[in-house]
């Protein structure tokens, strides 16, 4: 059974997403406090982090950092926020969120998005990718650029796989939303922007082979 912890300082939102993920048939740990979360994470490290921004002792920014750090970075983190600007999203994916859900937020829509960041686009087992200078190792969620470790969160490894494994196809946007995230919408096309930007400048050189094709999507396409 994958286990979610909750970081939150409000009860009632603690009881809410634990009612609706309990329901989903997850097993579920929840803090109310930033330093509680870190406790519970070292002690024993779940398959993903429902995380707060706004925590009465140390800031949810803070907090993620923190986690990344110390759990690498194929552990999943979804931040809760009431801050729907985009530089507030655009922070929360620049400290390792791979997702970003805004309150009041829909509980059924959260379970999914949940199922979505736990879904590995890797099936295949074992499943080795290599275009160019960058190795995507799906069985150990392992990237190398030229030999060299490549650091990435969950969805930033998912969407580069993705798009690899395209084959120099152009995927457009709501593909890549559901495929990847679960889930599609304008409201999220930020979201997807944000980790190609990401992906981009981690690649170095190799980032220009992720293209934007014009209203339509993206695409891997390694020039000969």
């Amino acid at each position: 059974m994958e286990r979610v912890l909750i970081v939150d300082d409000d009860p009632d939102i603690r009881r809410l997403v634990r009612h609706h993920l309990e329901q989903a048939g997850f097993e579920v740990a929840a803090v109310e406090s930033g330093r509680e979360g870190l406790a519970h994470s070292l002690e024993r490290t779940p398959d993903l982090v429902v995380l707060d921004l706004m925590l009465p002792d140390l800031d949810g920014h803070e907090v993620c950092r923190a986690i990344r750090s110390q759990a690498g970075p194929s552990l999943p983190i979804l931040m809760l926020s009431a801050r729907s600007e985009e530089i507030d999203r655009v922070l929360g994916f620049e400290l390792g969120a791979d997702d970003y859900v805004v309150k009041p937020f829909s509980p059924r829509e959260l379970v999914l998005r949940v199922r979505s960041l736990l879904r590995r686009t890797g099936a295949a087992a074992g499943e080795t990718l290599v275009s160019g200078g960058l190795t995507l190792d799906a069985g150990r969620r392992r990237s190398t650029l030229d030999g060299a470790a490549v650091t990435l969160t969950a969805k930033e490894f998912d969407l580069i796989f993705t798009l690899v494994k395209a084959g120099g196809k152009v995927l457009t946007r709501a593909y890549l939303m559901d495929h990847v995230w679960g889930y599609h919408g304008d409201s999220d096309s930020r979201t997807l922007d944000t980790h190609v930007r990401r992906l981009r400048g981690k690649l170095g050189a190799e980032g220009r082979n992720i293209q934007t094709v014009r209203g339509v999507g993206y695409r891997y396409d390694v020039e000969e």
